[in-house]
C-alpha cells in the first residue's frame, strides 16, 4: 500500500538558506500530528532549522536509522531482534527514547448500537473467529475489520496485545494511517478498527470500552486499559547535535505540554 507522507507542509521542507535540516521518518501515530506540531513550535525559536517529516510506519523509521537516511526514527513499537542484528551489522546502535504514552482505542461507527466488548471478543473479531455483530451482542450485520498496514508498529503491537500474536482475519482491510481507518468507520455502520488515543475525538465514531475500560490518562497510567503502549524516537547511539536539541525539546516542559494537548500522555 502506497502512502508517502503525509505531513510535509511547506514550512517543513527545507528551502535554500536553512543551515540545519532534520529528517524524521517513521510512525504515522507520531508523525501525522504530534511531531509536526512539535516541529512548528521548535522552529519558532530555531529559525535556521527546517524539517522533513515522512510518516509511513514504524518499520520505515527504524530502517531509516539503520540505513542512516534519517536523524530520528519515529516508532510506536519496540525494535525487533532482527532489526537490532541488522543495525549491529552496519555499526549502528539503536537507542530508544520514550516520547509519549499511547493507547490503541477500539472504534466503531457512531450509529453502531454496540456499547461494550471484552478482550476475548476483540480477539475473535480481529482474527475472524466472529464475523457478525449479532455474535457479540450487536445488531445483525457482517463485521468489516480495518487495521493498519504491515509496516505499522500499531499493526504489530495490536497482534501482540490483543490477538495472542494470531493472524488478522483474511477479510480485514489494511489502511495506511489512523485517519484512513477513521474515514472508513465513519461511512460504514458495520466497521470496526483501532486508532491512537490522539484520534479518539473524531466525529461520527464511537470508542468502545474493553472489559469496562476506556482509554484515558487515568486508565493508561494505572495500567487498567489493556492496549496501552509507549511510543519512541529511535536514534543511533550518538545523534547529531541538532537532533539531540529537538529530542531535548520534545521532553521539555513545553514539549510535554504539546504532547498532552495533541492527545497523548507525556512521560514523567
Amino acid at each position: 500500500m502506497k502512502k508517502l507522507i503525509l505531513i510535509i507542509s511547506a514550512l517543513l521542507i527545507a528551502p535554500l538558506g536553512y543551515s540545519q535540516k532534520l529528517i524524521i521518518k517513521g510512525s504515522d501515530t507520531l508523525g501525522a500530528k504530534l511531531v509536526p506540531t512539535l516541529a512548528e513550535e521548535y522552529k519558532s525559536t530555531h529559525k535556521d532549522v527546517a524539517f522533513e517529516i515522512a510518516a509511513e510506519g514504524s518499520t520505515t523509521g527504524i530502517s531509516a536509522i539503520i540505513d542512516n537516511t534519517a536523524n530520528i526514527g519515529m516508532s510506536s513499537r519496540r525494535v525487533k531482534p532482527t532489526e537490532v542484528s541488522a543495525a549491529t551489522a552496519k555499526g549502528v546502535t539503536l537507542k530508544p527514547i520514550i516520547v509519549a504514552h499511547d493507547a490503541i482505542a477500539i472504534a466503531v461507527n457512531a450509529k453502531n448500537p454496540i456499547s461494550k466488548l471484552t478482550k476475548r471478543q476483540i480477539q475473535q473479531i480481529f482474527t475472524g473467529d466472529v464475523v457478525d455483530w449479532s455474535a457479540v451482542g450487536g445488531s445483525q450485520g457482517k463485521i468489516s475489520v480495518y487495521t493498519r498496514n504491515t509496516s505499522s508498529g500499531t499493526y504489530t503491537d495490536f497482534k501482540d496485545m490483543a490477538m495472542s500474536k494470531r493472524d488478522y482475519a483474511k477479510s480485514s482491510q489494511k489502511m495506511a494511517g489512523n485517519e484512513q481507518i477513521i474515514g472508513e468507520i465513519q461511512k460504514n455502520v458495520n466497521a470496526i478498527g483501532y486508532i491512537g488515543i490522539a484520534y479518539i475525538n473524531a466525529p461520527d465514531i464511537k470508542i468502545i470500552p474493553i472489559d469496562g475500560q476506556l482509554p484515558s490518562k487515568e486508565t493508561i497510567t494505572k495500567h487498567l486499559y489493556p492496549y496501552a503502549r509507549p511510543t519512541f524516537y529511535y536514534v543511533n547511539a550518538s545523534p547529531s547535535e541538532e537532533a539531540q536539541k529537538f529530542i531535548d525539546f520534545t521532553l521539555s516542559q513545553k514539549g510535554k505540554e504539546i504532547i498532552e494537548k495533541v492527545g497523548f500522555i507525556a512521560p514523567e
